[in-house]
């Protein structure tokens, strides 16, 4: 081997050290290209996220104007009128009843309806039922809208406590007695074409009024009576 050809194959032998190795550079790009993937994934991502959570910000947004402009309030109950027909006892003590009270009930709301269903009313004194519930006929009442409600209750031989016999004498020598009035039953509000599920009702008002033994027909209230209303 002459001194040229060796020269010639040290020099092959050193560009063969220095040049890169042919598996870096597929690794190194296949590396490279996976980083940029999951770059890109991760954006989605986000931009998906983000855009959900602006939905559901603008739904409640909307959800809470909604509420603020249709909420709905409790209807007002007052008792403006009451009448005792027949108010008799007999043993054991038994009792016959015939008495009227008139119930103005209001709806507050400006732009929401109210519509009940299931009701009934009925008198208690001293928490005993003096009158046997008697259901009343489905109501509709429009915005801002009032209506009085006046049906006679009473029955024969109701039985009750020797206790309730002996306050209502008590409360005739005194001339004057507290009853309440119970009205009860389901309500639903409307807006519109929006109806929002039934509630249960259930309505107590407290009457102070005149009672003696000439009372037949129509007695005073001493007292307004302002009814309590649950929903």
């Amino acid at each position: 081997m002459g001194e040229g050809e060796a020269k010639a194959e040290q020099a092959a032998k050193a560009d063969h050290k220095n040049a890169p190795s042919a598996s870096s550079t597929p690794e190194s790009y296949s590396k490279d290209s996976e980083g940029g993937g999951d770059g890109g994934g991760g954006d989605a991502l986000r931009a998906i996220c983000g855009a959900i959570f602006t939905v559901l910000v603008l739904l409640g947004i909307i959800a809470l104007i909604l509420w603020l402009v249709y909420r709905p309030h409790k209807p007002r109950l007052t008792v403006v009128g009451a009448a005792i027909y027949d108010l008799n006892f007999t043993t054991p003590p038994l009792i016959s009843t015939s008495v009227q009270f008139s119930v103005m009930a209001r709806n507050p709301n400006r732009r929401v309806s109210i519509r009940y269903d299931r009701l009934s009313m009925y008198v208690t004194y001293r928490d005993q039922i003096i009158t046997p519930p008697l259901p009343l006929p489905p109501l509709r009442m429009g915005h801002k809208s009032t209506v009085v409600i006046a049906p006679v209750l009473g029955g024969d031989g109701v039985p009750v406590s020797p206790e309730v016999a002996n306050g209502l004498k008590s409360d005739e020598a005194n001339g004057a007695v507290m009853m309440r009035v119970v009205v009860l039953g389901r309500l639903r509000w409307k807006a519109g074409a929006i109806k929002t599920g039934r509630y249960g009702f259930y309505a107590t008002c407290d009457v102070w009024m005149r009672f003696d033994r000439s009372s037949n027909g129509q007695v005073p209230l001493l007292a307004p009576s302002t009814c309590k209303v649950d929903v």
